[in-house]
């Protein structure tokens, strides 16, 4: 199964079967966390985005 949707701003739009997709996907990353090499095929040629939309001194201050 695959999700629906391309963005994701909430939980109350989802179905059941994305939630748990979304929680299986988050199992294997967590996986992944463990490892030496941290590298994961599936993110190959893909780009990760955070987008903030509202002004905040830690994200701020980070960036």
């Amino acid at each position: 199964m695959q999700l629906k949707r391309k963005d994701i701003l909430g939980i109350a739009d989802l179905d059941r079967e994305e939630i748990d997709l979304i929680l299986q996907t988050a199992e294997s990353f967590k996986e992944v966390s463990n490892r030496d090499i941290k590298k994961v095929p599936a993110l190959r040629g893909k780009t990760v985005v955070n987008l903030f939309f509202e002004p905040s001194t830690r994200t701020r201050d980070f960036f």
